[in-house]
């Protein structure tokens, strides 16, 4: 069987933590390499992936790429765009977390270049195979809520002190701040079951002292379905609302708590432990009904390894890659929107 050699360029909570331990459970790929110029980070990718090549520099992986066959870049935003032109300028076919870029703008240069050179691009939008997302679908297609009207969706959490990560109290201009942290999941998912939006609405605050970004937001979507999306995000909620409200013409579909998936690859799994991946318990299933016929629906299991099986395909079987990053330049476009809605503009 053909294994691709997988780069992983920046080995920080995306790198280690989501991307790494996904690549390495995929039959087909294999971690060859990680850029970091963390000496710690370094010795840990060494430990985990045994025979992994590790250089601290861009330019070091790009000049040499032998045995290098995808780059998935997991640096933060601000460098999203220019490294993954670098990498197709490498010749290497790329994945980019999200969010895509600063950009719609930018995005759309990361997409010309990977045109130019004939070679598959993706953008890491890992919420698509969360397990409430997956059983809203299948709600949806199998008809059970009628015509969806409204969909709540949200992202919440109480961190009344921030970390000090560069997420938390770096600069909006650079790709912090909650807006494209957790807008670029919010706004996917939205558009990716209900169409484009034709109106956005934003409301974008700083509620902590030593923030310089973001840090709580709300985002009203009208989609041309005629769906209308209300999006929180938010690090200072002290009583956090359902993760899914969804209100259709026949029921409405209603779920708390996180895809456990997170907390899973966050104490060290992976999907190849040999153990249930991506499942929730019954008692955490989400509710389906009216006021008067509620019951519980069974969740369907998260299942993030199925982007990196998708980017194996698109590379090895000439399948579609798992997300078009012309979705991605749309999600930028409304969060650029949203801005400029929250600005007065």
């Amino acid at each position: 069987m053909a294994e691709l050699g997988v780069a992983v360029v920046g080995f920080g909570l995306a790198g280690e933590v989501f991307h790494a331990p996904l690549i390495a459970a995929q039959e087909r790929m294999r971690v060859a390499a990680v850029v970091t110029s963390s000496a710690e980070r370094a010795e840990r990718a060494r430990a985990a992936y045994p025979g992994v090549r590790v250089v601290d520099t861009v330019e070091a992986l790009f000049a040499e790429p032998d045995g290098i066959d995808l780059a998935v870049i997991a640096t933060p935003n601000s460098t999203h765009a220019a490294l993954a032109i670098q990498a197709l300028d490498a010749g290497l076919p790329v994945v980019v977390d999200k969010p895509f870029a600063l950009t719609a703008d930018e995005g759309l240069e990361v997409i010309a270049a990977a045109e130019a050179a004939g070679l598959a691009l993706s953008v890491f939008q890992n919420r698509r195979w969360d397990s409430d997302f997956l059983t809203l679908r299948r709600l949806i297609e199998a008809g059970e809520l009628g015509e969806v009207r409204r969909f709540e969706s949200r992202f919440e959490r109480w961190r009344p002190v921030s970390k000090g990560s560069w997420r938390e109290v770096g600069e909006a201009t650079d790709g912090a701040g909650i807006l494209y942290d957790l807008g670029s999941h919010l706004v996917d998912q939205a558009l990716n079951l209900f169409g484009p939006a034709v109106e956005v609405y934003c409301e974008l605050d700083c509620r902590r002292t030593e923030v310089r970004a973001d840090d709580d937001a709300f985002i009203a979507l009208t989609h041309d379905s005629g769906v209308r999306s209300h999006l929180w995000m938010s690090a200072v909620t002290p009583r956090l609302g359902p993760r899914m409200r969804v209100l259709g013409s026949e029921s409405g579909y209603l779920t708390f708590g996180l895809d456990p998936q997170e907390d899973a690859l966050r104490a060290g799994r992976r999907p190849d432990d040999g153990k249930p991946w991506g499942t929730v318990d019954p008692e955490n299933w989400g509710s389906l009904g009216t006021p008067d016929d509620t019951h519980p629906v069974p969740s369907e299991a998260g299942d993030y390894p199925a982007f990196y099986a998708q980017m194996a395909a698109a590379l090895l079987d000439d399948a579609p890659v798992p997300v078009d990053p012309n979705d991605a330049v749309e999600t930028l476009q409304v969060l650029e929107e949203a801005r400029r809605s929250a600005a007065g503009e």
